[in-house]
């Protein structure tokens, strides 16, 4: 019996009993039995579901289902990137392009729940921005935190876990990014205009401003 069986059966008696991450599972001797499977290709397949956040083994204390992330993904990507700096930078200009696809599909969604006020944790984060870039330097912190501003009001946690491992596999290979790195007065100013369009109202211009967010990494890739 192969490991993806065994993987898809894990899988389906989860599904089928309706659990939930933290909830236990049966012990090795009873999934033997109800899976009718062997120890050794049920450990294996196992630390296959471990591997991927599906079920999380606490030695000395049992098996549970899982809380599932995007780990595995972000882990693949940063090495596949890894892989391209040393190559055409084409997983590189690939990663750049869904995340800028993502964000800019969103833009309507953002627009309508700003709808002309709740600026006030934007202007905030904007201005650290434009105070750390007159002092010469860049701001990664702000910048992911403007990011997840604009996008946490809409509810949906994947759009958070998605952007969060395209924004970090990217920072790691920004500084070794072939081409003028942008300034951070450049940096600071996207960001400003995209604040500034937001608070117009007009999903277009939003959308206008951030393409225009990414021409900077782009010039670089190009």
């Amino acid at each position: 019996m192969n490991q993806s069986f065994i993987r898809d059966q894990m899988k389906s008696f989860i599904l089928e009993r309706g659990l939930k991450a933290g909830d236990p599972l049966p012990n090795e001797q009873e999934l033997m039995i109800q899976l009718g499977v062997g120890r050794h290709p049920l450990r294996e397949a196992m630390k296959a579901l471990q591997a991927v956040g599906i079920i999380e083994i606490r030695h000395g204390h049992g098996t549970y289902v899982g809380q599932v992330t995007l780990q595995s993904l972000e882990d693949g990507l940063a090495f596949r990137m890894s892989q391209s700096m040393a190559g055409d930078l084409r997983d590189v200009r690939n990663v750049l392009e869904v995340r800028q696809a993502l964000e800019v599909g969103l833009a309507e969604e953002v627009v309508a729940h700003f709808s002309g006020a709740g600026f006030d944790q934007l202007d905030e984060i904007v201005a650290r921005m434009e105070s750390k870039a007159s002092a010469g330097e860049y701001f990664p912190t702000e910048d992911w935190a403007f990011h997840e501003a604009l996008y946490e009001p809409l509810g949906n946690a994947l759009i958070i876990d998605l952007l969060s491992v395209f924004w970090r596999t990217f920072a790691d290979v920004d500084a070794r990014l072939p081409g003028a790195r942008y300034t951070p007065t450049d940096a600071a100013g996207w960001h400003r205009d995209l604040l500034n369009t937001l608070k117009t109202g007009h999903p277009e211009a939003f959308a206008h401003s951030m393409k225009a967010h990414f021409v900077g990494i782009h010039t670089r890739l190009a």
